[in-house]
């Protein structure tokens, strides 16, 4: 088993009296595609966020390439990215101007030439000197993602990364993404478009109520559940609307 270069050991996120994320472990390696899934209010958001060091766990620990994010954030937040569901973009520069900015904050020296092959890779490169507030929410997406790459995290979470993307887009961005995987990159995707995702994911973890009721590879799923029906949509719906009780610990998905 390569070794993992996102683990989660016992997260727990708390907000007051509430329980946003309840105890959940399990790890992902290098060359994996994770689909994170689950209904609204399941905890995936603050799950990613608590990867990415924006949110300070409750309980637990959570390393990235062997790094602590609350004991190291510095080293561990290098090594990550995260695409968030809304793209935070500055409204006064140009899309060049944030993989720039981008890359002086990760001290990438040598990145003008990285970054024109993003843009190409991402289909942008005719909107290089486009403001962010002339793209469209597709191409504003698109521009978060080629930032994220910019610096070649070792780990990549996306949180609903297809919303405002046109069919030629989602294919473009999962090319990208099974291209950083085969690169060796631990890539943990959120979505509600299970159907859509069903293909690229190499495995999943499922989540209902904070609580993680499953996580393995694709195959473990489907042979596991195989009275739920074919698809991941099928799957999903046993678990999450059903008694499924939940895992305490989990291996790599």
């Amino acid at each position: 088993m390569t070794e993992p270069v996102i683990e989660l050991a016992g997260l727990g996120k708390h907000y007051g009296d509430r329980v946003a994320v309840d105890g959940v472990t399990f790890s992902v390696p290098a060359g994996r595609i994770v689909g994170l899934v689950g209904p609204n209010g399941a905890g995936k958001t603050t799950t990613l966020r608590a990867i990415a060091g924006i949110h300070a766990p409750s309980a637990g620990t959570v390393r990235v390439a062997g790094h602590d994010v609350v004991r190291e954030p510095v080293q561990a937040k290098r090594r990550l990215a995260l695409v968030p569901d809304e793209p935070a973009l500055f409204s006064s520069l140009t899309v060049w101007e944030h993989l720039e900015f981008t890359a002086r904050i990760y001290g990438v020296r040598e990145w003008r030439g990285p970054a024109a092959a993003l843009l190409e890779e991402l289909e942008l490169a005719e909107r290089r000197d486009s403001l962010a507030d002339e793209l469209s929410r597709g191409m504003r997406q698109k521009v978060a993602v080629a930032c994220a790459l910019l610096h070649e995290p070792a780990a990549l979470l996306f949180d609903e990364p297809l919303t405002g993307l046109d069919p030629r887009g989602i294919r473009t961005l999962y090319d990208t993404i099974r291209r950083r995987a085969a690169e060796g990159a631990a890539v943990i995707l959120s979505s509600h478009l299970l159907g859509q995702i069903e293909g690229l994911c190499t495995g999943f973890a499922v989540m209902r109520q904070g609580r993680l009721l499953f996580a393995g590879t694709h195959d473990e799923l489907r042979e596991r559940y195989a009275d739920a029906g074919g698809s991941l949509e099928e799957v999903f719906f046993h678990l999450t609307e059903g008694d499924a009780a939940p895992r305490a610990a989990a291996a790599a998905p």
